[in-house]
């Protein structure tokens, strides 16, 4: 990687075109009102409360998608996020098309549009899953004010997260800020619900509403078109989804616990996206995982972390601007140096196990979580970048970035987030390498001048022992803030 990653630009990328179920060979269902459901971060048929709950309505069903990058506060999508979503969105309106229905699609501020919709298409009900961030809450809260005075009923349901942010407390009835009394918490909690069925038949009124084509939403890039390697690497869509969670669960989930840690290695379950995408929904993986059989108690851990960023997301909505921890305000970040963080978000850093992460991440929208890790406390602790540049960086980068996971994972690496002991967790890359990726193959394979030797090897950017005591003087400065009387 010579020069800076090229900057993501839209395209026009041949696509499914929603519209009229006339002519699609389905017959579509006459009728008088219809239920609409607004789908969001949950682009699936199986395990969908509120679809559910529209069929057995009995009316005609129309299925919405809101493009809303325009309602206050609302995060617009990074760039490999939109490619994802560009193709999750084509898989469903098939799926949807098969079954007698299609996928209206609309771009602008969802409190606007929601409304329109359902007036449009005649609703006597709009129903959805419910959203967890700050900014979507409010949005869904007044749509549902204003078709509720309108005189159309609207519901909202649980069908993204395993526990509700508000069922888990404390014995003092606050919220939790550690993840282990979190998850004993959750474990005790009766068990998941079973998923529901995937409806065999999606009925659609006799005409839809008018539909944005998705192509001219410029969701995929062409000029330069950067995304060969997230083709090459993923396949988005609920059927893909259900797939992989079978092939990791018979073949891959024993090694789970051993293995996970080695970025070579291919135990990882490559579900973060599915999941952030809601094309599989957590109780899906957690009833097919217990019913394998095999030892899944690590792996469901991980998804209880997942529960546990949501969690916090939920009771601190600024999570990705501020300090969950706000004595770490006190940080003596120094000025940012331009070209440290771009040869981090190159690659160019001189140190072989980052460099080959960032360059893994750029190529296939994904990292492995140990390497994740290791870039991220790179960043902050060697580098002294402050973590929102890195948090930006990701939320671009990655095809499983959301609003919960990202911010909450790079606040527990920062050391300022959900976690009581950040002083003693600056991870040594080379270390980290020694123990991980031995025989260097992760190395090998994303930056393979560190092995081969074929190529000027750039300089390391900092001395890692140097850099890491800047960074322990710097968290002296931070506890002497929080305790004026020390020392």
């Amino acid at each position: 990687m010579s020069q800076v990653p090229p900057v993501r630009l839209p395209a026009q990328a041949p696509t499914w075109r929603g519209g009229s179920g006339v002519g699609s060979g389905v017959r579509p269902y006459d009728g008088g009102m219809s239920t609409l459901v607004w789908f969001r971060d949950d682009l699936r048929l199986a395990d969908h409360p509120a679809l559910r709950a529209a069929l057995e309505r009995g009316e005609p069903v129309v299925c919405l998608y809101v493009l809303d990058e325009e309602s206050p506060g609302v995060r617009p999508l990074g760039g490999a996020a939109r490619w994802w979503l560009h193709h999750s969105l084509a898989s469903l309106g098939q799926r949807l098309r098969e079954r007698g229905s299609e996928l209206i699609l609309r771009r602008g501020p969802a409190g606007d549009v929601v409304p329109e919709v359902a007036a449009g298409a005649g609703a006597s009900a709009v129903l959805w899953n419910r959203r967890y961030g700050g900014p979507e809450r409010d949005v869904d809260a007044a749509v549902k004010d204003s078709l509720r005075q309108g005189g159309v009923e609207a519901h909202s349901y649980a069908g993204s997260l395993l526990f509700e942010p508000w069922t888990v407390t404390t014995k003092q009835g606050g919220h939790y800020k550690v993840f282990t009394p979190f998850w004993r918490a959750c474990l005790e909690e009766p068990p998941p619900r079973a998923p529901l069925p995937e409806p065999r038949e999606v009925p659609g009124p006799a005409s839809y509403p008018e539909t944005d084509d998705l192509a001219d939403w410029g969701l995929t890039p062409a000029a330069p078109d950067w995304a060969g390697g997230l083709r090459e690497a993923w396949e988005p869509g609920e059927p893909a989804a259900r797939r992989r969670l079978r092939e990791f669960l018979e073949n891959d989930v024993d090694a789970y616990d051993r293995a996970r840690d080695e970025p070579a290695g291919g135990s990882t379950s490559l579900l973060a996206p599915r999941l952030r995408w809601g094309e599989l929904s957590p109780h899906a993986v957690w009833q097919e995982a217990v019913a394998s059989g095999r030892s899944v108690g690590g792996f469901l851990s991980e998804i209880g972390w997942r529960e546990f960023a949501w969690h916090t997301l939920f009771h601190f909505p600024a999570l990705d601007e501020d300090n969950l921890n706000a004595r770490f305000d006190a940080f003596p970040w120094p000025e940012l140096d331009p070209d440290h963080l771009r040869f981090w978000q190159q690659g160019r850093t001189g140190v072989p196990l980052v460099d080959a992460g960032m360059r893994e991440l750029w190529e296939t929208g994904t990292m492995h979580n140990r390497v994740r890790m290791v870039v991220a406390s790179y960043l902050v602790k060697n580098l002294m970048i402050d973590w929102r540049h890195g948090e930006r960086w990701f939320w671009d980068t990655l095809v499983d970035a959301d609003a919960a996971s990202n911010p909450f994972n790079w606040q527990w690496v920062a050391g300022s987030g959900a976690d009581a002991a950040p002083y003693f967790r600056i991870f040594n890359p080379e270390t980290q390498a020694k123990k991980f990726d031995p025989g260097r193959e992760y190395v090998g394979r994303w930056a393979p001048e560190y092995v081969t030797g074929g190529e000027l090897l750039p300089e390391p950017l900092v001395d890692l022992r140097a850099s890491r005591q800047a960074a322990l003087d710097a968290y002296d400065v931070v506890k002497a803030a929080a305790d004026p009387g020390r020392g």
